[in-house]
């Protein structure tokens, strides 16, 4: 019963106490902008070469393995024109969570958190593709659905690099002791930013921790989708924290549809070994 009062006391600390640093709002804006169907390219261009480092980014991003052309990018108009206002979006995202993560990324498991997010995010777009999801969307949402422990780490990095790195259980099990420390736990926190970063309101339920009995929906829809990819992430070798508790790759496989089954790896080494190379192409630049 004390426990529970305590739990009690630790909710109604207002959200307003957590001070959760800015996202970048470079990134924001674009985000915002290519919701708009009628944005030009030269307006995104203009935007993205208002910063010279996040520009530069962007530039080594669309000159690197990840995306497949034969093209030397140099500038923001033609990084624009080659990626298209699709996955320019991902790519900014990119660059926009590993500028907010910053010096916290110096800690290995906060720096973990950054890998899972990027493995989920490459392995949602590969389940999009053989789904029915678009997969630019399901790369933006695989780095959003993270947007919670980042704030949290940004926060306070020593505090919640170290409880990243003593906690042992699963998914779920690491809520309350976020609770505990902050008031708050990254489920909580990534659903307000939704709305706080005026997010697109598709991403809400993605920031919540899923029961892995849950039936699902055939098609997937996007938030199951995400939660599957963060489970596969875990289990190739890109958990969240080094603790977690990971379910057998055949039965992640077996809860897939019979379509993303079909076309999608049927070895657990051959799906690590594919993110691995990807996300090295990305911490490369």
């Amino acid at each position: 019963m004390q426990q529970d009062n305590h739990s009690s006391e630790i909710e109604r600390i207002p959200w307003a106490h957590l001070r959760v640093p800015p996202f970048p709002q470079i990134a924001l804006r674009v985000m915002e902008l290519m919701n708009d169907e009628g944005v030009s390219m030269h307006r995104l261009s203009d935007l993205i070469s208002s910063d010279p480092a996040f520009s530069s980014e962007v530039i080594t991003i669309a000159n690197s393995a990840l995306v497949a052309h034969h093209l030397v990018v140099t500038s923001a108009c033609q990084a624009v024109a080659l990626l298209g206002t699709y996955s320019l979006k991902g790519v900014c995202l990119t660059v926009g969570v590993r500028s907010y993560l910053g010096k916290a990324m110096s800690y290995p498991s906060i720096r973990a958190i950054w890998r899972h997010s990027l493995a989920c995010a490459l392995i949602a777009e590969q389940l999009a593709l053989a789904g029915w999801v678009d997969k630019e969307t399901a790369y933006t949402a695989g780095i959003l659905h993270e947007i919670g422990r980042f704030a949290l780490a940004v926060l306070c990095p020593r505090e919640y690099a170290f409880l990243l790195e003593t906690h042992c259980g699963n998914a779920q099990s690491i809520l309350e002791r976020e609770k505990a420390m902050f008031g708050f736990d990254h489920c909580e926190v990534g659903s307000r930013l939704v709305a706080d970063w005026k997010l697109p309101l598709e991403f809400e339920p993605i920031m919540w921790e899923q029961d892995s009995s849950r039936h699902h929906s055939d098609p997937w829809n996007l938030a199951e989708l995400i939660h599957m990819s963060c489970k596969m992430a875990d289990a190739a070798g890109f958990a969240a924290f080094s603790g977690c508790d990971v379910l057998p790759f055949s039965d992640l496989l077996s809860q897939l549809p019979i379509r993303e089954r079909s076309l999608f790896h049927a070895d657990i080494k051959d799906l690590a070994a594919d993110v691995e190379d990807r996300i090295n192409a990305i911490e490369s630049f």
